[in-house]
């Protein structure tokens, strides 16, 4: 007998966006409820195992959710990576299921962001002070390296939120639905050169939600979706303007992987399925720089062709390979915990062929983020 196959039978998505009058326990039970109507769970047990990812929302905060919707009873863990929280949370759940610990496992992600630049103790002070925290110089001086490594210009950074933009406007779940130009996007304020305040994501509030269940027998309602891998990897020391700088230093040019390579690569390795396979790709836009850059760490194009390949439409819809057809988190907005289990509701979707900005065909799936440049997540999906 091979490995049993981990299925995503139902998908919720709490809309990103400010929500002052609802808790974030509110937001979780919203996608929960969404999630397990989904997968047709009617009967209880729903699930044995559960696992939440979250950074801001406090002790046991899927406790909380599970609390109110009277499903406790089963193992419950909270799961922290930053940005990559969710997908800890399904690389956890799917790995449980692959080993025979469970048959069902429900995973969601739920957070409400505090207003501003995102703050957290993994930094300490004199990081911050000195940009080189997940903070808008940060971001900037990756940006900056970027660009002279990869020959990309302010006009490619405004093409990505003039993309991603345009494609949150079909998403009902986005928080910005408004398409913009790219004279729009370099109008507005610099924040830290070379970005301005439309390059970079808003942090939000919002939750996502997946039952992940061993697959039995043939799918007769709709197309199956498999995982087909969950991959989390964390930094190698290297320069100090790569993904690692919040714990490394060096300031040499020696060729070390990032961690969303590590990650890419560990997950084409599982699932057998290349980076030339995938059909759809929803990748970490935190800034506009950050998604050029994962073109590359991706291994979608070679380095230094990022802007090439955006400006060769292959990654816009209609497209050969639509990266962030949902808007990404330019359009969407950041919800830490649940960013990433946002971006599989997409995918899942996208591969049932019920995508607000349904991709043609679709296949194969890929989706990845980043939390705090010390984890990177990857996530394979197949039809």
């Amino acid at each position: 007998m091979g490995e049993p196959v981990v299925e995503i039978a139902g998908v919720g998505l709490h809309p990103f966006g400010r929500f002052p009058d609802r808790s974030v326990t509110e937001l979780g039970i919203h996608a929960v409820r969404a999630a397990l109507d989904d997968a047709g769970i009617t009967a209880r047990p729903a699930f044995q195992a559960a696992f939440c990812g979250t950074v801001y929302a406090g002790v046991a905060a899927g406790h909380k959710v599970l609390t109110a919707l009277a499903l406790t009873g089963c193992p419950i863990v909270d799961v922290e990576a930053g940005c990559a929280s969710g997908a800890a949370a399904l690389m956890l759940a799917a790995g449980a299921i692959r080993a025979g610990q469970y048959e069902t496992v429900l995973v969601f992600g739920i957070e409400k962001m505090p207003k501003g630049i995102i703050r957290s103790t993994f930094f300490e002070p004199w990081r911050e002070e000195a940009g080189l925290a997940a903070t808008p110089a940060y971001f900037a001086l990756r940006a900056q390296r970027l660009m002279r490594e990869s020959a990309l210009t302010k006009d490619d950074l405004a093409a990505v939120v003039v993309k991603n933009r345009a494609n949150g406007a079909a998403n009902p779940n986005a928080m910005f639905r408004t398409p913009v130009t790219a004279r729009e996007v370099l109008g507005s304020r610099v924040v830290c050169e070379p970005l301005h305040l439309w390059m970079l994501c808003s942090p939000n509030e919002g939750a996502a939600a997946v039952v992940l269940r061993r697959a039995e027998g043939a799918s007769v309602h709709r197309p199956r979706v498999a995982v087909r891998a969950a991959t989390l990897r964390s930094h190698l020391p290297g320069n100090v303007l790569g993904e690692a700088t919040p714990l490394a230093g060096l300031v040499d040019d020696r060729d070390i992987p990032s961690p969303t390579t590590l990650a890419a690569d560990a997950a084409h390795e599982e699932s057998g399925i290349g980076p030339d396979e995938v059909d759809v790709v929803e990748c970490q836009d935190t800034d506009a720089a950050r998604e050029l850059l994962a073109y590359e760490e991706l291994r979608l194009c070679a380095p230094g062709e990022a802007g090439s390949l955006l400006a060769s439409g292959e990654v816009h819809l209609g497209g050969r390979r639509p990266v962030n057809p949902s808007g990404g988190l330019l359009a969407k907005g950041e919800p830490l915990g649940a960013s990433a289990l946002g971006q599989v509701v997409e995918l899942t979707l996208q591969l049932r062929g019920r995508a607000a900005n349904q991709v043609d065909g679709a296949q194969v799936g890929l989706a990845h983020t980043v939390g705090r440049g010390a984890n990177a997540s990857v996530v394979i999906l197949s039809r």
